[in-house]
């Protein structure tokens, strides 16, 4: 772990990968529930940085969380939240082939996965999920489009994720969905949020 000051009220602790992150930022969020962190506006996650934000001393909790052991990330008890997805996008041929199996294979394995939501970013709504195996990491797209619809769902590297509105984009599509990953009438707006667990399900054509 490594922990850096950011301005004057806002720590960023650096670890190993998103597992590691992820069980950080858990870690925080249960001794801000217990009353054991100091007040603090903002904890922020990424691929292997937490960020606090608001600190009234950063450097004493530097010097504390040092000495803190943070316990191995435990599957959240919230319940699974199921996106229904139409497995027909235009890559979805080229992953089966990286994967060595069919297109209705790549559905029902990219079904199979319960996600969790490791980060937000990129766009407001976007969640980037871990759970596939390493294996099926696929990369980025060589050239990526200048318009990607929103509801796609789509791979890269380690993650997959959802457009939750058209933008520009190079991860590879499988499949599309219907489900509103942001909405600004919402409370919360964002549909999905670090920790939060997912599942894809097949929908029928």
């Amino acid at each position: 772990m490594r922990v850096l000051p950011v301005g004057d009220r806002a720590l960023l602790i650096e670890v190993m990968d998103s597992e590691e992150a992820g069980a950080l930022h858990a870690e925080l969020l249960r001794r801000r529930a217990a009353g054991a962190l100091p007040a603090v506006d903002e904890i922020v996650p990424a691929a292997r940085t937490v960020l606090i934000d608001g600190l009234a001393d950063p450097g004493q909790l530097a010097r504390e969380l040092l000495l803190w052991e943070i316990p191995p990330l435990r599957i959240s008890t919230t319940e699974v939240l199921e996106v229904p997805v139409r497995y027909d996008g235009p890559d979805l041929v080229e992953v089966a082939a990286r994967w060595k199996v069919t297109p209705d294979e790549v559905a029902a394995m990219h079904s199979a996965v319960e996600f969790r939501v490791a980060f937000c970013g990129f766009a407001p709504g976007f969640g980037y999920l871990t759970g596939l195996p390493q294996e099926l990491s696929v990369p980025r797209r060589a050239t990526p489009r200048t318009r990607v619809p929103a509801g796609s769902v789509a791979l890269a590297g380690p993650y997959t994720g959802v457009y939750p509105r058209a933008s520009p984009g190079g991860w590879q599509l499988i499949g599309r969905t219907d489900v509103e990953l942001w909405d600004p009438a919402r409370q919360p707006a964002a549909l999905l949020a670090p920790g939060a667990r997912v599942r894809f399900t097949v929908e029928r054509r």
